[in-house]
């Protein structure tokens, strides 16, 4: 009697020494391990980049969608970017590309719709050309009256709009500056030199007051899979076993 309660005293004391080892074991089963989502990149498109020993930052660099055509030699496409300057003096960005004619900043809806077509105005075309007999005369030329009006004074041309410039940008210091179709401005690349893909990179280099950085900025891709392509339905004008008849 004596040693069968001694042995189920003993059994009662191991058994919650051995509850602790395993709790021990099991906690640390995931220490020192890495994390499936920890290795992840994000699935945000763009470039993000630094210069200046981290002074200044570039942050998602992209090339707006150009469907599913893509873009043809010679088109412009915007450029989605935002500029950082995290240094105490204010900084000049300039932005330039050899795979373009040339990167200007331009309103987004200047970028985004399409370039509009010059049709010729009645003066211009054969049928809207004056008479004979609606020439002007020597004395209708000196007339008072035919002075021009204010509201027949020369329309300033399309280049000379103050809505696009070169790409020069001044960003204050602690300050950034949003050029994307979610602000009021954005970068357009001008002329692009070789018909591009989505999915593709262009090259960018980005200078803040001497400090230069090169960087790939990719062209979009869609968020969603395109419409998929209407089956091919062939039509047979004969049955099986007919063309020797």
């Amino acid at each position: 009697m004596t040693r069968s309660i001694r042995g189920s005293r003993r059994a009662a004391m191991l058994l919650p020494g051995i509850a602790a080892a395993a709790g021990l074991l099991l906690s640390g089963c995931g220490a020192g391990q890495i994390s499936e989502t920890a290795n992840k990149v994000p699935s945000v498109q763009g470039a993000n980049i630094q210069a200046g020993d981290g002074k200044y930052a570039v942050r998602g660099a992209l090339v707006a969608y150009p469907g599913v055509e893509g873009y043809q030699a010679g088109d412009n496409a915007p450029l989605n970017v935002v500029l950082y300057n995290d240094s105490q003096d204010p900084v000049t960005v300039t932005v330039t590309s050899p795979d373009a004619r040339d990167v200007v900043i331009t309103t987004v809806a200047a970028a985004t719709s399409p370039s509009p077509t010059v049709s010729p105005s009645p003066e211009q075309s054969p049928e809207g050309s004056p008479s004979p007999d609606n020439s002007a005369s020597p004395d209708n030329s000196a007339s008072p009256d035919s002075s021009p009006s204010p509201d027949d004074s020369p329309s300033p041309s399309p280049t000379g709009s103050p809505s696009t410039g070169p790409a020069r940008i001044e960003i204050p210091p602690l300050s950034y500056v949003q050029l994307n179709t979610e602000g009021e401005q954005v970068l357009q690349l001008v002329g692009l030199n070789e018909a591009l893909l989505a999915g593709q990179n262009v090259t960018l280099t980005f200078d803040f007051n001497g400090e230069t950085v090169t960087t790939p900025a990719p062209i979009a891709v869609p968020l969603s899979p395109g419409p998929q392509p209407s089956p091919i339905i062939e039509r047979h004008t004969e049955y099986e076993g007919e063309g020797g008849h």
